[in-house]
């Protein structure tokens, strides 16, 4: 499958209810955490959703792993988007979960409380230094010490801007705003100056959102989520002022990616994420658009933008640690994640591949436009999206969001309300 910004996000939004119970239940024992031995041995990797696209791309990964370790023998084997989270539970509570596993943060956490995923700081801390430091740290858990799967390939979007828009609201189109309160300053300008007729954001405030904010999110135990403090009311209080100002689009709280995108292509909202194969449509179908685009990176107050992150577990019952550590190593290791890079559009955590050419050079291409535009925020970009935060959890932000912004509750008590439910929903996770 093409792998986009979107589906990344939409990947890392499964959530994977596995009960503790699973705890040990790699059929026979089994299971090291010394991964220092004979690279030898059969084991299994398992993708997710990816043999369509790139057969011949993780054959030819797995035949040169088995050249160079020829004692090894490696299993592919790939499971369907579709059910993907319910497979894995299902696996790991019947013995049976694969030696090498493509999971996404939220998909690893169960699996890391269940004492099934190797922890990789003890078992491969000499490879630390090959990956982002920001990558490396978004699959660990709050409340547990270790890093529980390698990185392998993230993705982010920086944000389209139509400069034409900013200029007749009298704003500079050179200098979009970066912060939240730049945000929040030229939306309310905008609205002003179109008569309420043009809104800045299509998108009402996510979990990212906060994040990116500065809302501390969690506590330190992931115990419970925080989300609710003074700085998250604030924020809130805000987004609630640009509603009633028009310049957040009065039909923001249904929206989803392609009603935003279709608002953006109509210059009825002046801001909006995209991708390489959005600039291409625009080109087509708006080309007035297309020739006043500004592209700018994400909205963050923190200094780092957000970044969606795929990894690969090690199982700890595997019975050939050595060998499933050195594949899982293997595959995302800088050579390989590379090359995979050059055939979608995603990008390496490997620290310094973003500094490659393919991700610096301008080629006068729209893909290439978007793609520097992302490399380069994506150096120091976090994962905010707590690893514990199921898509019920979304749900619930979601619609006490659409309760504040309609003035059906305040800010405060609409944070609250989200909150307490997440807790308690965290609390049933076990």
């Amino acid at each position: 499958m093409p792998i986009s910004r979107r589906t990344l996000a939409a990947a890392a939004a499964v959530c994977l209810a596995l009960p503790l119970s699973a705890c040990g239940s790699g059929g026979d024992g089994g299971g090291s955490t010394d991964a220092s031995g004979k690279v030898e041995g059969d084991i299994t990797f398992q993708t997710w959703n990816l043999r369509a696209n790139f057969k011949d791309y993780f054959e030819g990964v797995i035949a040169d792993f088995e050249k160079k370790y020829p004692d090894t023998h490696v299993k592919w084997v790939d499971q369907p988007a579709e059910g993907y989270a319910d497979k894995i539970s299902a696996d790991a509570a019947g013995g049976t979960l694969p030696d090498v596993v493509n999971v996404s943060p939220d998909l690893v956490a169960p699996l890391a409380k269940a004492g099934l995923a190797l922890d990789l700081d003890k078992a491969a801390a000499k490879y630390k230094k090959e990956y982002l430091a920001g990558a490396w740290a978004s699959h660990r858990i709050p409340g547990m010490t270790g890093t529980y799967a390698f990185p392998w390939y993230l993705n982010t979007g920086p944000l389209f801007y139509n400069k034409s828009l900013f200029k007749k609201a009298g704003l500079d189109p050179a200098t979009p705003p970066k912060t939240y309160d730049e945000l929040f300053a030229d939306a309310l300008e905008l609205a002003k100056k179109s008569d309420g007729k043009v809104a800045t954001l299509a998108n009402v405030p996510t979990i990212e959102d906060f994040g990116r904010y500065g809302v501390e999110l969690m506590n330190k135990q992931g115990t419970a989520f925080t989300f609710n403090d003074a700085k998250g009311v604030q924020m809130l209080a805000k987004y609630k002022e640009l509603y009633d100002a028009k310049a957040l689009d009065p039909q923001a709280l249904t929206a989803t990616p392609e009603s935003s995108g279709r608002k953006f292509l109509t210059e009825a909202v002046a801001m909006n994420p995209g991708s390489a194969l959005d600039l291409g449509n625009f080109k087509k179908q708006a080309p007035n658009l297309y020739k006043n685009i500004g592209i700018t990176d994400q909205i963050t107050s923190t200094g780092h933008v957000n970044m969606y992150v795929m990894g690969v577990m090690v199982n700890s019952k595997t019975k050939h640690t050595p060998a499933a550590v050195a594949f899982a190593h293997f595959v995302t290791d800088a050579e390989h994640q590379m090359s995979f890079a050059k055939k979608v559009a995603i990008f390496p955590s490997t620290a310094g591949s973003l500094d490659d050419p393919y991700f610096t050079k301008e080629d006068g291409t729209d893909e290439t436009r978007v793609r520097i535009a992302a490399a380069k925020s994506l150096k120091n970009a976090v994962n905010y999206t707590p690893v514990l935060f199921s898509e019920q959890m979304k749900t619930a932000l979601r619609n006490e969001v659409a309760k504040a912004l309609q003035g059906k509750e305040s800010p405060k008590a609409a944070l609250d309300n989200a909150v307490r439910q997440c807790n308690t929903l965290l609390q049933q996770q076990g």
